[in-house]
């Protein structure tokens, strides 16, 4: 039976890389949908994203790309585009990204299988049972983080995810953690940093009369905030918006910038690129 399977890659950039990657699929009998490249100039990198066709079996496949891949030098990575890609969530108090990830999710809109939802608080546990997805409670004092994010790896080792969405989760994971999680972990923040850190961030924009607000969806790092970013947004605003304008509009848009970044990441979309992404939309 015919499947369809997506190759990612990097290498040092050469002349004919296109056509030797489409001539080893072409040898083999792999009919492509979908390509698309990037040179980067500043690095001497060479970034592909083909979807395919193949027929035969995807384990020989694999054998001979990994030789073919070697004399390249490159990574690379080979998906089935029609698995859905198992996914843990973590949330806080604030649900308006968890809740869109959900309902788009089972709508057919995202392909990914949520297999877990992780949080501090018990406020979202009646939201993930109406869409029939264990809700694991684990409560976050300074004393019990370790135990806390341990219980959270578990979690997410157990359920074999391959993506964790940071979807309004309000605390600050540990190096160790961001290390474990490290390509696979998606945050969502508003784009006021580093300007509004800390508590009411529209509170503080409101304050100063900002004109545009905004979010942006990241890859988690050690450093707070500061990964390869994958998407962003933003909404112009005016003097006549109250705090509570700002926040429904800033929420709404968290929302839509993490519902893309999600997207792309489970369609093999993003390949990181030092501390920046390459992402074939």
């Amino acid at each position: 039976m015919s499947s369809t399977h997506i190759l990612t890659l990097s290498c040092p950039d050469r002349l004919g890389l296109v056509h030797a990657v489409s001539g080893f699929l072409l040898a083999r009998d792999g009919n492509i949908e979908e390509a698309a490249q990037f040179n980067d100039s500043d690095t001497g990198l060479f970034f592909m994203r083909v979807r395919f066709q193949f027929d035969g079996a995807i384990d020989l496949l694999r054998t001979d790309w990994d030789t073919f891949a070697a004399e390249h030098t490159m990574q690379w990575t080979l998906h089935n585009a029609e698995q859905r890609m198992p996914t843990v969530i973590m949330v806080s108090q604030q649900g308006h990204c968890l809740n869109d990830l959900l309902f788009r999710c089972k709508s057919g809109l995202l392909p990914i299988d949520v297999r877990a939802i992780v949080s501090n608080h018990r406020d979202f546990y009646q939201l993930a049972a109406s869409y029939n997805v264990p809700f694991h409670h684990i409560p976050v004092t300074a004393t019990t983080k370790q135990s806390a994010e341990q219980k959270a790896l578990d979690i997410i080792q157990t359920e074999g995810a391959e993506l964790v969405v940071l979807a309004r989760y309000m605390q600050i994971l540990s190096d160790a953690m961001c290390t474990t999680l490290a390509g696979r972990a998606i945050n969502i923040h508003h784009s006021f940093l580093p300007s509004f850190k800390g508590a009411k961030p529209y509170y503080q924009a409101h304050a100063r009369g900002v004109k545009l607000i905004g979010a942006t969806a990241h890859y988690v790092t050690a450093d707070l905030d500061e990964g390869p970013i994958i998407e962003q947004d933003v909404a112009r605003v005016d003097h006549a918006k109250t705090v509570e304008h700002l926040t429904a509009i800033g929420r709404d848009t968290e929302s839509q910038v993490l519902a893309r970044a999600v997207k792309w990441h489970s369609e093999h979309r993003v390949l990181r690129n030092g501390h920046r992404t390459v992402v074939f939309q």
